[in-house]
């Protein structure tokens, strides 16, 4: 008996980053006369942009991708990488992206966006339905590609630094009907919410399946690391990448806009970058009755609300560029220095 712990590992990964020099890297503050926020959501809410995005969106979501196969997708990124003039690396990792701007040396500041669809057929009749049976963007992946690419087109125009990878899935099982087998596969998912904890657990998974195994006179075989990729971790936020996260959002949907999600048991990939890098996942909230955007991600019905485009381009494209600023010293609005008061 052998346990296999599926994983699923799908994104589009982007990198922002300033170029140096010794001018001031906003200069577009004094010329505007406007902080970072505004001019940022005003270029995410002009028509050029928040159009452009709704048609990624509902282009992505009309022709889904599974897992490993996101190759019109990926064409899709690529072409409109192009008509950035952003150069690109590909394919990486088969269907993946590495495209560049900027000096390419740190400091650098990742954003990152799934890109995969769900084996679900949708339900929801409208203009924009998928066109491939058995497939759909159940859980807003098409539009987090078309927000990190709106996120991209905003920092192209600050001239910054942008890196794009899509990696894959792997898979596992077994089956037998009607008869007794040799022997059988049995794959699932274990999680829980601090790392002590879930070693702990992974520990007794193989107590419990060595122990009911030997009463039945049988043999386990337990795998818990695929040859390819590795158990994934829980995802546990840096605490001052958490805050510069929250006061972004503050920011551009306001304090009253702004919520803290409750600890919950999701299998999350990009957990293997925050053990390496200090980093931070954030829920960009797209629910609307008045568009019929009611139903939970992997429901066969679900859709968002696209207005929402613009506020999650908006929060990449502020988070990283003033990151980046404040982490090179230069100067910066007063509205925007008053956000790292507390690590000063």
């Amino acid at each position: 008996m052998e346990l296999q712990i599926l994983i699923k590992v799908v994104w589009l990964y982007f990198c922002v980053q300033i170029v140096s020099g010794d001018l001031c890297l906003n200069p577009f503050l004094h010329e505007h006369n406007s902080s970072l926020n505004d001019y940022v959501k005003e270029l995410a809410n002009s028509p050029g942009t928040a159009n452009w995005m709704v048609r990624i969106r509902r282009g992505i979501h009309m022709n889904p991708e599974l897992a490993f196969e996101e190759f019109n997708t990926s064409s899709l990124v690529r072409l409109e990488l192009e008509k950035m003039g952003v150069p690109y690396r590909w394919p990486v990792a088969k269907t993946g992206i590495v495209a560049t701007i900027g000096s390419g040396d740190p400091p650098f500041v990742a954003l990152r966006a799934d890109m995969d669809a769900l084996p679900i057929q949708e339900l929801r009749e409208w203009e924009y339905k998928s066109q491939v049976d058995g497939k759909m963007h159940a859980c807003g992946h098409d539009a987090h590609v078309a927000m990190l690419l709106g996120a991209a087109r905003i920092l192209q125009q600050l001239r910054n630094y942008l890196l794009v990878v899509s990696v894959t899935m792997i898979r596992g099982g077994g089956s037998a009907l009607n008869v007794i087998p040799e022997s059988a596969t049995i794959c699932g998912t274990f999680r829980a919410f601090g790392r002590e904890s879930f070693y702990a657990l992974r520990n007794r998974i193989q107590e419990v399946i060595k122990g009911q195994a030997a009463v039945h006179r049988c043999t386990a075989d337990i795998e818990f690391d695929g040859k390819e990729h590795p158990t994934l971790p829980p995802t546990i936020n840096d605490d001052k990448i958490y805050k510069h996260v929250e006061r972004v959002s503050k920011m551009v949907v306001g304090e009253e806009n702004t919520i803290l999600t409750p600890t919950f048991m999701g299998s999350e990939d990009f957990a293997v970058y925050l053990e390496r890098v200090a980093g931070s996942f954030l829920l960009l909230g797209v629910g609307n009755e008045k568009v019929g955007s009611v139903y939970p991600p992997h429901s066969p019905y679900y859709t968002i609300d696209e207005d929402v485009l613009p506020i999650g381009a908006s929060i990449h494209a502020i988070f990283a560029f003033s990151y980046l600023l404040h982490l090179n010293g230069h100067c910066l609005h007063p509205n925007v220095n008053d956000m790292y008061s507390s690590y000063v």
